[in-house]
């Protein structure tokens, strides 16, 4: 398959990296330090799956230049989503899937008025960074890609790239209920951001202390409160079966957030904590513990503020 992935960053970088090696035909669109060492060096992948290196890999900043390919694997940070979408914009054609696997619960409203029907939500469950310029560490032991289309249709494009996953070794899958899928992970996410953002802490610090415990579950559960005001349909006491996960994942995890957090950079805070924030207010369901992380991370959410 003909595979373009808006940005090659961690998430991006990763699935497209074992999908070149698989030997579909994948363009990175990236730029900066990153695009320049894609160009000289390749795509390195350290990983706890197996150690990767691409000594060269297709890679350019200027997606007007590619000609439409098959799937777009979108993964840019929130905040530049709508531009980012703009920019792909000429890869797209009628029969291209473009699959949106950022954070947050917005993202195919938030494309579909730029790229239309070709948007389809996405969930990744993977903890990688960028290491270095072209170097993506992979740290968790689980790599997990869903989509799928919004109501369950069905839909021959992603079945051909799920397939496409699978025999590149990779755990794709079509999702039911992608809506439910995607408010699952923003559950887990949320909790997690929130907490090792706030606390500057690992997973492994935090999760054994009982105060810090109980308000990490709060998070969770205001998260889960607002989607069922939403209409999702969650299950009863699914706060406290993520809160059990989290006893389950890499002691030195992390969210995103609070490795952008840690380098001085803008942070997603806005569409997790700040989300639920919002949507609490709108929907009138109360989310004080949110409103405590995203009030104590504000300053921070444009990135190291100047002192």
């Amino acid at each position: 398959m003909r595979i373009g992935v808006m940005a090659a960053g961690a998430v991006g970088g990763y699935f497209g990296g074992r999908l070149a090696a698989a030997g579909h035909d994948v363009v990175f669109f990236a730029r900066g330090a990153h695009l320049t060492a894609l160009a000289s060096d390749g795509l390195t992948l350290d990983s706890v799956a197996g150690h990767l290196h691409l000594p060269k890999v297709a890679a350019t900043d200027d997606p007007a230049s590619v000609a439409p390919v098959d799937v777009v694997l979108f993964a840019v940070k929130l905040w530049d989503t709508e531009k980012a979408g703009a920019l792909v914009k000429p890869v797209v054609g009628p029969d291209t899937r473009v699959i949106t696997v950022q954070n947050g619960v917005d993202s195919v409203e938030r494309l579909t008025p730029i790229l239309g029907r070709n948007v389809v939500g996405g969930v990744a469950q993977i903890s990688a960074a960028i290491a270095a310029p072209g170097v993506i560490s992979h740290t968790s032991s689980f790599a997990i890609l869903r989509f799928g289309r919004s109501g369950g249709a069905t839909d021959p494009h992603l079945a051909a790239f799920a397939e496409a996953g699978k025999a590149a070794g990779l755990d794709f899958i079509v999702s039911p209920d992608i809506d439910a899928d995607l408010w699952k992970k923003f559950v887990f996410l949320v909790g997690l951001a929130n907490m090792t953002a706030a606390l500057r802490l690992p997973a492994g610090a935090f999760r054994s202390d009982p105060d810090i415990r109980a308000f990490h579950l709060a998070t969770m559960r205001e998260v889960v409160a607002v989607a069922k005001a939403k209409g999702v349909g969650l299950a009863d006491g699914f706060a406290e079966d993520r809160l059990a996960f989290v006893d389950s994942i890499p002691a030195g995890m992390r969210a995103s957030m609070a490795v952008d957090l840690e380098r001085g950079n803008r942070l997603e805070l806005d569409w997790l904590a700040g989300k639920v924030v919002a949507l609490g207010r709108e929907l009138g369901v109360p989310v004080p513990a949110n409103e405590a992380v995203y009030a104590m991370l504000k300053p921070y959410r444009l990135g190291r503020p100047a002192t």
